[in-house]
């Protein structure tokens, strides 16, 4: 696998999809469920969209606490998506033929090439879908990346080659700011994961930004003692040294 060679060269730690599944399951909610979130599209789950998003609080702060130290390797879907704002991270999108891509998983699994074929169609689908419902973009945009693989014309030596040379560019080494960015990402993670896992918050549709210590939490929220319970939450969360409440309230609520 591309990411495990990237990972040794490299020496770093990998780390995949399931792995951080299972840890965000810590916040008590099942894996099963955690991976539809993550994968499934929308449809049925339309009526769930906070609930979804709730679960994505959990798997974003479990991702968070383990990409820190910035020598991690996460292959998996939306990393791209969940870790945005810090300069170090590498995103890289592998392509191929989809001819290609059914005879690996044919060669890999126990499908036929016709079912190989009717999942791969399926899948991407699905990214499409849940990139659109949850993010409000196309997950082919290349802009989303900073280095797409076609593995049509090059091997996969080719492609360990071109990660790690890019990982270890100057562009992409962390500096203050970018670690700065990753540790109120963390912050910030750690305060939307406490907000989901609160029964008195779960519900609450907010948006959260850390700065230093600062935590700024908006929405528009009711009832007016939810605010309230917002804000006690997220000020118990380690590291937060102040929870600006200017842009949330309630809309018969005066601060």
């Amino acid at each position: 696998m591309l990411a495990e060679r990237v990972a040794r060269q490299l020496a770093f730690d990998i780390v995949s999809r399931e792995e951080i599944v299972h840890e965000a399951a810590g916040f008590g909610v099942p894996e099963e469920d955690l991976q539809r979130a993550l994968l499934k599209p929308p449809g049925l789950w339309d009526r769930f969209r906070h609930q979804r998003r709730r679960y994505l609080a959990f798997v974003q702060a479990a991702l968070c606490e383990r990409v820190q130290s910035g020598r991690v390797v996460y292959h998996g879907n939306a990393g791209h998506l969940l870790l945005q704002g810090v300069s170090h991270v590498v995103c890289v999108r592998l392509i191929a033929p989809v001819d290609f891509r059914v005879r690996m998983l044919h060669e890999r699994s126990d499908r036929s090439e016709a079912e190989a074929l009717d999942y791969i169609h399926t899948v991407d689908r699905q990214r499409e879908k849940w990139t659109r419902f949850l993010y409000g973009v196309d997950w082919l945009d290349p802009h989303l990346y900073d280095l797409c693989i076609n593995l049509r014309t090059l091997e996969v030596d080719d492609a360990v080659r071109l990660v790690v040379e890019l990982a270890e560019t100057g562009r992409f080494q962390p500096t203050d700011e970018s670690r700065r960015a990753m540790a109120d990402l963390v912050l910030s993670s750690r305060v939307g994961a406490a907000l989901a896992a609160d029964e008195r918050t779960a519900a609450a549709e907010v948006e959260v930004h850390a700065d230093g210590g600062v935590v700024y939490v908006r929405g528009r929220l009711r009832p007016a003692s939810l605010v309230d319970a917002v804000i006690e939450v997220a000020g118990r969360v380690p590291g937060v040294e102040q929870v600006d409440r200017d842009d949330l309230a309630a809309p018969d609520y005066t601060v």
